[in-house]
């Protein structure tokens, strides 16, 4: 019995230390730090959602529906933390001395949520009691601590996105961009927007690689998405570093670097898999027919287009190469609204597995 006991109290105490490591890595590390428990508080979450998506054929309700899942699982990940560290306390309690189930998990009920109707009959159980105490007041402050980070990412990300929809259209749109810019003499300025945009990427990359709910935090309206803007973006500067006869811009192709960068990163954390070393003439997503639509479009506004379109087709895949399945497969994960070469590829939806490779 004795023995028993005891690998009882190490069992409990692994399990008490594997959640608390799992709400450290959510909420403490800045990093992008593999937490079982979470991933799968997640997993389970977005499949009672794709349950209810498949009642749902509007696209205005799929996006209130969605936009309910990140906050929801959030508020739901400290109930999970508080039930597994309550269950693992019992059997705690019980190797000390109290009654299983009952006055066991009393004990650990009423320790962990600082309730104080139990009282510990010894010092171990009372020890036993101060710990579950302030696990339980940790786990509460976490959470309390993590809500407003995680909002201030989000506006910050927003506003950007935002801004797009004066300069591409709702949804975004690349030709539409360059079009707008040709329009209003901003075309040869252009440089200005891939700066910002080439700090909006690291600032995404950093925030949603240690936040890994962020990337499910949908936008106020609902045709809006970070990452349908993000691969507009990437499709304008591709264009304008392949398609336009203007002089070289090294801020364009930067910020097309910094962005396929950030976007392989998340691809990382949610374990989409890429080729990291793809080739120009590879296959992309995007159809010849469809960047010879683009560039008739161009054309015909008045656009300075390179007088060699087969190369700046080339020229094209080879910058799209880098981001097209990274893009596409973060489209499946994420479900944004429809937005030309970026969600209206048709992917399947894709889901992440509960390990980290």
């Amino acid at each position: 019995m004795i023995v028993l006991r005891v690998l009882a109290f190490a069992a409990g105490a692994f399990v008490i230390l594997a959640t608390v490591s799992s709400a450290v890595k959510t909420v403490v590390v800045p990093r992008a730090e593999s937490a079982v428990l979470t991933r799968g508080v997640f997993l389970f979450t977005r499949k009672l959602f794709d349950l209810r998506l498949k009642r749902v054929t509007d696209w205005e309700q799929v996006d209130r529906t969605m936009s309910r899942y990140a906050p929801m699982t959030l508020i739901l990940l400290p109930a999970v933390w508080i039930t597994v560290v309550v269950l693992a306390l019992t059997p705690m309690f019980w190797s000390l001395g109290s009654d299983f189930p009952r006055e066991a998990f009393t004990r650990s009920g009423s320790s962990l949520l600082t309730l104080g109707f139990a009282f510990a009959k010894d010092l171990p159980e009372t020890v036993l009691s101060f710990v579950a105490a302030t696990i339980g007041l940790g786990l509460v402050a976490l959470l309390i601590s993590y809500l407003p980070s995680i909002y201030a990412q989000f506006s910050r990300r927003e506003v950007l996105v935002g801004q797009l929809d004066t300069r591409a259209g709702t949804p975004p749109d690349s030709a539409e961009l360059l079009l707008r810019a040709l329009r209003i003499g901003w075309l040869p300025r252009l440089d200005d927007l891939w700066v910002e945009w080439d700090r909006w990427f690291v600032e995404v990359e950093e925030s949603h690689s240690s936040n890994a709910s962020l990337p499910f935090f949908r936008s106020q309206h609902p045709e809006r998405s970070w990452l349908t803007a993000a691969g507009c973006v990437l499709d304008t500067a591709a264009l304008r570093a392949s398609s336009l006869d203007l002089p070289r811009s090294y801020e364009a192709e930067l910020c097309l670097r910094t962005g396929y960068l950030s976007l392989r990163h998340l691809a990382d954390l949610f374990e989409i898999d890429y080729d990291p070393n793809p080739q120009p003439d590879d296959q992309i997503s995007i159809g010849r027919e469809e960047f010879d639509e683009v560039f008739d479009r161009l054309a015909a506004e008045g656009a300075p287009m390179v007088p060699d379109r087969d190369q700046a087709w080339r020229d094209f895949a080879g910058w799209r190469v880098n981001y097209d399945q990274p893009l596409i497969m973060l489209c499946g994960l994420v479900n944004p609204p429809y937005a030309k070469w970026s969600s209206d590829r048709g992917v399947t939806r894709y889901r992440p597995p509960l390990r980290r490779r």
